[in-house]
């Protein structure tokens, strides 16, 4: 499986990304498509050849290989993978529309094509919840397809047409473990990433319409109001100017 092609497309959306969704891409790409490519796919290269039941009729081991593993782990990891990158084009989709439209219009429409605000807040928050939900699913898929992420040396089958219960054996059992571990746990990390950054990008366009619907008292008094006057400049302002014009009867001093 080429995965470049994926890789290449999600290096695009990291620019609209914030700074714990470059940190989920980061994650992404060196915990669990890396360790897929260069190790899980080498340890499960042919599960079915390396499953092996000590009985010689044919259709046993095919049966009980079938029954135990219905879904080739790999495969499904794969397809986790698959799944939780693809909500993340909804944003390089919705940034390539900003663009059409202003292409369209011929005029600047948005300061920013791609701040998250707008439509765009809503297109990454409901990939944020894709993400979640398939990342939770897939889980869930591991756990009740194979009764939990351990894998057994040792299975027994008694399924027709095996003559009796017969013992299988999976092959590196103990390092399918681990990758099934470490797929787990990134994938809990993910969760755990989708949900803070859900959480900071509320949070950040709570404050801002906060901010914008309730100003400081200070600024709306001196915004657009004159200087304030002192109150001793107030009280000469409303006393009467003295009269200096003579009365009628009252004669000009002569200066010599």
């Amino acid at each position: 499986m080429n995965w470049g092609f994926l890789e290449s497309v999600l290096s695009g959306v990291n620019k609209y990304s914030t700074v714990i969704g470059r940190i989920w891409l980061s994650v992404l790409f060196i915990f669990r498509i890396l360790v897929y490519v260069a190790a899980a796919e080498q340890v499960w290269k042919d599960e079915q050849k390396d499953f092996v039941c000590n009985t010689q009729q044919p259709g046993c081991e095919n049966t009980c290989f079938d029954h135990f593993f219905p879904i080739s782990q790999t495969r499904l990891w794969a397809l986790q993978l698959i799944m939780v990158s693809t909500p993340s084009l909804l944003v390089a989709l919705h940034v390539a529309y900003r663009e059409h439209r202003e292409a369209k219009h011929g005029r600047k429409m948005y300061a920013d094509k791609g701040r998250i605000d707008g439509g765009l807040l809503c297109t990454y928050i409901i990939s944020l919840i894709f993400k979640t939900v398939f990342e939770v699913a897939s889980l869930l898929a591991f756990y009740f397809l194979y009764s939990g992420f351990d894998v057994p040396l040792l299975l027994r089958c008694s399924l027709n047409p095996c003559p009796n219960t017969v013992d299988c054996y999976i092959s590196k059992a103990t390092e399918k473990k681990v990758f099934l571990y470490i797929m787990g746990c990134t994938s809990i990390l993910c969760i755990v990433l989708n949900v803070v950054e859900m959480v900071y990008i509320l949070s950040k366009q709570c404050w801002k319409c906060f901010n914008k619907r309730y100003v400081p008292v200070g600024e709306k008094v001196y915004c657009h109001c004159r200087p304030p006057v002192s109150i001793v400049n107030k009280s000469a302002l409303l006393q009467p100017a003295p009269n200096t014009d003579p009365s009628p009867g009252e004669k000009q001093p002569i200066l010599s």
